[in-house]
């Protein structure tokens, strides 16, 4: 049998796993990114955590083959250097050379939306397939391209910004700079937004009820609210998935994948979104008269998807 670690970055936590050949995560560790912080405290700590989780796997070192890392931001897997990451500070941050430094084994790294969708690929909802386009709906809207078995990132490995297509001109205010990006409507923070200005115009909503009680709005608010009665949450609903659709019609029309596969906590409300999200856009995808469409289907891995796909990059990399 053979083992590989995938390490998992992101602005809150950090997560490595040792994967078996099989897929399988057999161990764990984590630890809080606690940012801002030095990059190369980051990467000790991002080490220590994946020796920790050799050590919980009852293994060694010497039984592994090689160290993945998914990261927000520009990774250029072929120089090893993290370019830029607003999330964690980073700036031409040489991420492989600072893991190295205490693990002597190969070590890879991509982008974090990337190594989710690769997980994808090779251990769930897009095994199988040819072609593949992940699409992770959270705090922001990653997107994650297979094509032919591998990992598309563009010229300059900042390809697959999914999250920062226009789809209403003029529109919210992205993070990005630009308005009416798809991440301003269809992150879990967009249906949040989109839910508080629904609540402000329509206070006997029992959105505003469930709120209070939670202490919170979170983007379940207007999916529990809708199931309880509420028109107006119907209506943010309704307008979420509007925007979904659109989104995922759009990237359908550029890549005709096989499969596109969403994620991220809001695809946790299952049908009720899934399906019409799907009905919308078979009205409106370019091919609706084709034999062969895009099978539109929820991901499968969750959050291990980032680390079972960072584990197998030395694969994506052959």
């Amino acid at each position: 049998m053979k083992y590989y670690i995938g390490i998992d970055l992101g602005g809150t936590n950090i997560v490595a796993g040792v994967v078996d050949e099989d897929y399988k995560i057999i161990a764990k560790a984590s630890t809080k990114t606690n940012c801002p912080r030095p990059a190369k405290e980051i990467a000790d700590d991002m080490a220590k955590m994946a020796l920790e989780a050799v050590s919980n796997a009852g293994l060694t070192i010497n039984d592994i083959e090689w160290v993945g890392v998914g990261t927000p931001g520009i990774a250029n897997s072929a120089t090893g250097i993290i370019e830029y990451s607003n999330n964690l500070g980073f700036k031409d941050t040489p991420m492989v050379k600072y893991i190295q430094e205490t693990i002597d084994k190969p070590v890879f790294i991509e982008n974090d939306a990337n190594a989710a969708a690769y997980g994808e690929y090779v251990a769930g909802a897009a095994k199988g397939a040819k072609n593949a386009v992940c699409i992770t709906l959270g705090t922001g809207v990653g997107g994650g391209i297979i094509v032919d078995g591998k990992i598309y990132s563009g010229s300059n490995f900042a390809g697959a910004e999914i999250g920062h297509t226009v789809i209403a001109v003029d529109g919210a205010q992205c993070s990005c700079g630009r308005k009416g990006c798809f991440e301003a409507y269809s992150s879990a923070t967009g249906l949040i937004r989109m839910t508080k200005e629904a609540m402000a115009e329509d206070p006997d909503s029992i959105m505003n009820k469930m709120a209070q009680e939670k202490g919170k709005v979170t983007a379940r608010t207007s999916f529990d609210a809708m199931r309880a009665g509420d028109k107006t949450a119907k209506m943010v609903v309704d307008k979420y998935i509007k925007y979904l659709a659109a989104g995922i019609t759009n990237t359908i029309n550029i890549f005709q994948p096989d499969i596109l596969c969403i994620g991220g906590g809001v695809c946790n409300e299952g049908d009720p979104l899934l399906l019409p999200v799907k009905a919308l856009v078979k009205e409106e995808v370019y091919t609706k008269n084709s034999a062969k469409n895009t099978e539109i289907v929820i991901a499968k891995l969750g959050n291990d998807a980032g680390i079972i796909g960072a584990a197998f990059l030395g694969r994506a990399n052959a």
